[in-house]
């Protein structure tokens, strides 16, 4: 576990664990606020005890994992560009569908440490599908926790990429959110994979702060201006996200005490879509080209 920490902001990251954020908290005068929900992980550390168990190497159970080569879940067992195939297969036991890229899921080795700075790299490989070298860095800067995530391919043939992450917020009792959009995928009944883009409708417009909706929620929404506002009035912080990608995952589940706001550069199943992938917000890369992404969090109090 790796820590990063101002007078304002405490990170763990979890390097062997999709080279994820573990914990993202805001430093009082009295304790800390967890910003984005702890893995089990960081909760015993916490605790100063140390419980093994399954959890412990979940990484859906992080903080903030990266999404990469593509964000979310792909039907039909993969996809074809340019004529050629590339074979997914699942990769959780609790998804019929390969779901969120294979960084996630891989050990990523450390590159440099310094008391406000992490540098992590992977290269990984998937026969008959991706195949590419990352690297993903955190930085604290006073406020704020900017990530850097980019992709290179390595592999033989030119193949649509994708980037995101996957955070995940606590509800700590209220939270509203600012997150404006122009569309909305709807999603089929069954399986949560879109089917249709339409209009915002007004339950689910958060062009002005909103509270989020009951009865839960798991859809990509496009057309947003990369920036958006997380509040909680119980708390009195706010939480100011901005990336250069067009596209959010709103995941919330019902009755539970966490959300997620997913920003991302592609909606749901992208390669699949009518248009293709690249019509769809992927970046087509031929061997040798890169692609990078850069999304940041910054919190503050009430008022300022």
């Amino acid at each position: 576990m790796l820590e990063l920490a101002n007078d304002r902001l405490a990170v763990t990251l979890l390097p062997d664990l999709g080279g994820g954020v573990a914990s993202l908290d805001w430093l009082t005068g009295t304790g800390r606020v967890e910003i984005m929900r702890p893995h089990p992980r960081r909760s015993a550390l916490a605790r100063d005890s140390r419980n093994d168990n399954d959890n412990d190497n979940d990484p859906n159970l992080l903080a903030c994992y990266p999404l990469i080569p593509w964000s979310n879940r792909i039907t039909g067992g993969g996809f074809t560009h340019d004529g050629e195939r590339t074979l997914l297969t699942p990769n959780r036991a609790d998804d019929a569908y390969p779901i969120h890229g294979t960084g996630w899921q891989r050990s990523w080795q450390v590159e440099r440490h310094e008391a406000d700075v992490a540098v992590l790299s992977l290269r990984d490989a998937v026969e008959g599908a991706y195949d590419y070298r990352a690297r993903l860095a955190y930085y604290l800067e006073s406020d704020t926790l900017r990530v850097e995530l980019s992709v290179t391919h390595t592999g033989k043939a030119t193949l649509p990429f994708g980037l995101g992450l996957h955070p995940f917020f606590p509800r700590h009792g209220s939270v509203r959110l600012h997150a404006p959009a122009r569309t909305v995928w709807r999603n089929d009944e069954r399986n949560l994979i879109p089917v249709a883009r339409h209009t915002v409708p007004p339950a689910w417009d958060f062009s002005s702060d909103a509270a989020l909706p009951e009865g839960g929620l798991n859809n990509g929404f496009q057309g947003w201006s990369g920036a958006a506002r997380i509040s909680w009035p119980l708390k009195g912080l706010s939480l100011d996200i901005t990336a250069d990608v067009d596209t959010y995952i709103l995941y919330v589940p019902e009755g539970e005490s966490f959300f997620c706001f997913e920003p991302v550069d592609h909606p749901v199943n992208a390669v699949n879509l009518p248009g293709g992938a690249a019509a769809n917000g992927m970046t087509v890369l031929a061997p040798g080209q890169a692609l990078a992404r850069s999304f940041a969090f910054r919190v503050s109090e009430e008022g300022s």
